[in-house]
């Protein structure tokens, strides 16, 4: 029989399905090891169930091909319909198809690796990336999560919120730079919000300097799009020149793509 106990976490109150849940839960902590398998145990121990029932659970979606095992069968990772998947949620926005035009421009102009993110809870997606042709290049990848206050993506988008919305701390810190504290958090979005735009000065991954700016076809924003550059390619001049293109991609954005984001208004 299917489970239906657990709290009330649907749409209207209906009550959440714990077979579901559970099966959700592992996808997104298998996605979130990346290149890290892990052992059945493992995966038991972290969600809480009985090694039977993750057992199951595990070969019924390796079936399926959402799950991977290696040659003994003993690991396990993401698997290819994840992928599949998320390729039909980029090819189904029409933000995303609508936005990476004004990427491809952006990188052409400035030499640098272009994003579009998305706020999702306390991180960001990234949803489109265009690399630089650099040698010297950013290491990036659609599908890639990152906290958004460790990033010029991020905080950008957390600047069109309230500071009372920011969760009281401390935050994890990815590089030596990262904010771990909210009120240097905040003291930096009030910046963001008097500059225009968010810097992220190795903040989020060490050597690389970010320049984010929010669209704001919704309010508050849910969507930006951002600069990366290496440190060692950064000067005052080329700073100039990326927040000059930035801006100007960003004002061409909001003037193309309508509010609402098309015909079906998504949550």
């Amino acid at each position: 029989m299917p489970e239906t106990a657990g709290g009330a976490g649907g749409a209207g109150g209906v009550r959440e399905v714990k077979s579901a849940a559970r099966t959700v839960e592992l996808l997104e902590l298998l996605a979130a090891r990346g290149d890290r398998p892990a052992r059945l145990q493992e995966l038991a121990d972290a969600l809480e169930v009985p090694r039977s029932s993750m057992y199951a659970l595990l070969q019924t979606l390796a079936g399926r091909g959402w799950v991977r095992t290696d040659v003994t069968g003993s690991l396990y990772g993401i698997g290819i319909r994840a992928l599949l998947t998320g390729t039909g949620y980029l090819d189904s926005d029409p933000r995303v198809r609508a936005v990476r035009p004004y990427l491809d421009e952006a990188s052409e102009a400035l030499g640098e690796t272009i994003h579009l993110g998305r706020l999702d809870g306390r991180d960001v997606a990234y949803l489109a990336t265009r690399e630089s042709h650099e040698y010297l290049r950013t290491i990036s990848r659609v599908g890639r999560r990152l906290p958004a206050h460790a990033g010029a993506l991020g905080k950008a988008l957390l600047a069109e919120r309230p500071d009372a919305e920011l969760p009281p701390g401390p935050y994890e810190a990815l590089t030596a730079r990262t904010h771990t504290g909210r009120a240097s958090l905040a003291a930096d979005l009030a910046e963001v919000r008097a500059r225009g735009y968010a810097i992220d000065r190795e903040e989020g991954v060490p050597g690389i300097v970010g320049f984010g700016f929010a669209l704001r076809y919704d309010s508050p924003a849910r969507d930006a799009v951002s600069c990366s550059v290496p440190v060692a390619r950064l000067t005052p001049e080329h700073e100039a020149r990326i927040v000059a293109v930035m801006r100007e991609t960003r004002t061409r954005i909001e003037a193309t793509v309508p509010a609402g984001g098309g015909t079906v208004q998504w949550r």
